[in-house]
């Protein structure tokens, strides 16, 4: 029997995705610790090896340790870019004729595939530069961004009411917090108790399940269509995916477009500080003066994810009483004294308060993507989510690589340095919003375009 809830196969692919990031990080970590230093970290340390004083040999290993990290995840960022974005953007945007599950099915294959490459490259203890290959083949198949674009639209052709879309969207960041939590709370304790493998095992087994769904019980939405033009050559269907999207904003009223332009670039600059200091975070808790361990590493992990309940939280009572444009700037500017107050936090205590201020961090995220979609019609839901998705897929590699580089040219001299710097640029999303904001935007201003649909041959694009 199909059933239409892909919040399942969020939920798996969400604790397999957040699971595998501190896994691989400190996968890398230790190896590059191992191979600069010629001996190795013990599993059942109390604490990390990392040193405070700054006279010591050791400390400047861990600098010099913490750089080629930096530099490393650089590059497996910079390996997947071109694929990835090319796999998003003919995916999402040919799923408005072929349906969602072939996105979401591919990209868990993709994922599957890095999966078991990272297990056999953790038993056999291969070299870890082998890892760049698997992130070139997971980004082949479409990457995270591939996934969620697909989830997005997946449930946005369900929706009917304008609230309803931003209450489904927050509700899969709360399965995101919830998952995230889950994995960031036990990775620590895999490592510790299991080792990479046996835990890199659990990521693969996730997966499988998840596979096993999308492909065997997962239903297809009402709304999609599939195209008839079967027969289409390649060149063609490929020419038709970028036509869509010269449509997508071709379509519209001079004051849309500004406003569509205006609110992609508001989610795009907010995604691309978020997803580009995430990384930093575990660095920037392993070096001193926090010097943590896995546990501690997964505890912060679990208590940062606490951002997507409490945004999910927040989005459902604030949708009554105000409108999204209005929620969003509470998650920015909480968002940035969060970052401000990382930049000086130097205790163990201080770090974990820090994530009281990120508690909103995921309603701009949200609330954006809610109203992107009720700019366009149903039948471009896809090719809107293929957008965003190739913006994030192509800035989110940019971003991280670029936080990364920042923080390994300033580690050396001062390691709060990119959380500074976040605050800064997330004033650069804050001022784009009031843009938004004088413009008179409203909860009614495009729902005539909504209805207009009817009337618009979506063959025709």
């Amino acid at each position: 029997m199909k059933v239409l809830f892909v919040e399942p196969a969020i939920f798996l692919s969400a604790f397999a995705m957040s699971l595998t990031t501190p896994l691989t990080t400190q996968y890398v970590y230790r190896r590059i610790w191992e191979e600069t230093s010629n001996y190795s970290i013990a599993f059942d340390s109390n604490i990390s090896e990392c040193e405070k004083n700054k006279s010591s040999p050791i400390f400047v290993l861990q600098k010099e340790v913490q750089k080629k990290v930096s530099l490393f995840s650089l590059q497996m960022d910079l390996s997947g870019l071109i694929p990835g974005v090319v796999s998003t953007f003919l995916l999402l945007s040919h799923s408005d004729h072929q349906g969602r599950k072939l996105p979401l099915v591919l990209s868990s294959v993709g994922a599957l595939a890095t999966s078991v490459w990272l297990c056999l490259l953790a038993y056999f203890a291969l070299p870890f530069q082998l890892l760049i290959a698997s992130t070139f083949i997971g980004a082949l198949c479409g990457n995270s961004t591939t996934f969620w674009g697909a989830c997005f639209a997946y449930i946005v052709d369900q929706c009917k009411e304008k609230r309803q879309k931003t209450i489904r969207i927050a509700i899969v960041d709360f399965i995101l917090g919830l998952t995230t939590g889950l994995s960031g709370l036990s990775s620590g304790y895999f490592i510790r108790e299991l080792g990479f493998v046996w835990s890199f095992l659990i990521v693969v087994l996730a997966l499988t399940v998840n596979l096993i769904y999308i492909l065997f019980f997962l239903g297809t939405p009402v709304r999609e269509t599939p195209s008839q033009n079967v027969s289409m050559s390649c060149s063609e269907a490929f020419k038709n995916l970028f036509y869509r999207t010269y449509m997508l904003f071709k379509n519209i009223s001079g004051k849309r477009k500004f406003l569509l332009c205006l609110l992609l670039f508001t989610m795009i600059t907010y995604f691309l500080v978020i997803i580009g200091i995430f990384p930093v975070f575990i660095l920037y808790e392993l070096d001193s003066p926090l010097c943590w361990n896995e546990v501690f590493i997964g505890y912060g992990s679990a208590l940062g994810s606490v951002s997507f309940v409490s945004s999910f939280l927040g989005i459902w009572i604030f949708s009554y009483c105000m409108d999204d444009i209005h929620m969003a700037f509470i998650g920015l500017f909480t968002t940035l004294g969060g970052m401000i107050m990382t930049a000086f936090a130097k205790t163990t205590l201080l770090m974990f308060l820090v994530r009281l201020l990120f508690i909103f961090m995921i309603v701009p995220l949200s609330v954006l993507r809610s109203m992107l979609s009720k700019v366009v019609c149903s039948s471009e839901q896809g090719t809107l989510f293929a957008c965003i998705s190739v913006l994030e897929t192509l800035g989110g590699v940019l971003a991280v690589s670029a936080f990364n580089g920042i923080y390994s040219a300033t580690v050396a001299w001062y390691s709060g340095f990119t959380f500074l710097l976040s605050a800064a640029l997330l004033l650069i999303p804050a001022i784009s919003l009031c843009i938004v904001k004088c413009t008179n935007w409203n909860e009614g201003s495009y729902v005539p375009l909504v209805q207009e649909e009817s009337g618009e041959d979506a063959s025709d694009r």
